[in-house]
C-alpha cells in the first residue's frame, strides 16, 4: 500500500507562485508514473499534469501549459508541481496520484494511489 502526502499549498496572490511536493510513505515511487489533479467544490476532479518514471514524458492540461511544471527527483522520492503565474481559477484542492506503471495517463482511472490533497487558493 502506498500513502501519498502532499505539501506546499497555501494562499497566494494572482501572479504569484507555489511549489507543491508529494512524498510517499510505505514504499518508494520506483517505476511509478505520477500525476497531479485538482478539484473544486461541486465539480469533478480534473487532470493537471503527469510525468513518467524516467521523466521523459510529461503531460499538461491546456490551461496550465507554460505556467506549471511537473518534475520528480527519484533519488529523493519526491514529485513536484511548480506553479507560476497563478490565477484565481487555479484555486482548488490539489491531489498527488501514483500509478503502478511507468507511463502516465490523463485519467484518474489510470492511478492507483492518492493523497489527501492540499489546498491552493489564489486571490485576485
Amino acid at each position: 500500500q502506498v500513502q501519498l502526502v502532499e505539501s506546499g499549498g497555501g494562499l497566494v496572490q494572482a501572479g504569484g507562485s507555489l511549489r507543491l511536493s508529494c512524498v510517499p510513505s510505505g514504499r518508494t515511487f520506483t517505476r511509478m508514473a505520477m500525476g497531479w489533479f485538482r478539484q473544486v467544490p461541486g465539480k469533478e476532479r480534473e487532470f493537471v499534469a503527469a510525468i513518467s518514471w524516467s521523466s521523459t514524458i510529461t503531460y499538461y492540461t491546456e490551461t496550465v501549459k507554460g505556467r506549471f511544471t511537473i518534475s520528480r527527483d527519484n533519488a529523493k522520492n519526491t514529485v513536484f508541481l511548480q506553479m507560476n503565474n497563478l490565477k484565481p481559477e487555479d484555486t482548488a484542492v490539489y491531489y498527488c496520484a501514483a500509478a503502478t506503471g511507468v507511463i502516465p495517463g490523463r485519467s484518474e482511472h489510470n492511478y492507483d494511489y492518492w493523497g489527501q490533497g492540499t489546498q491552493v487558493t489564489v486571490s485576485s
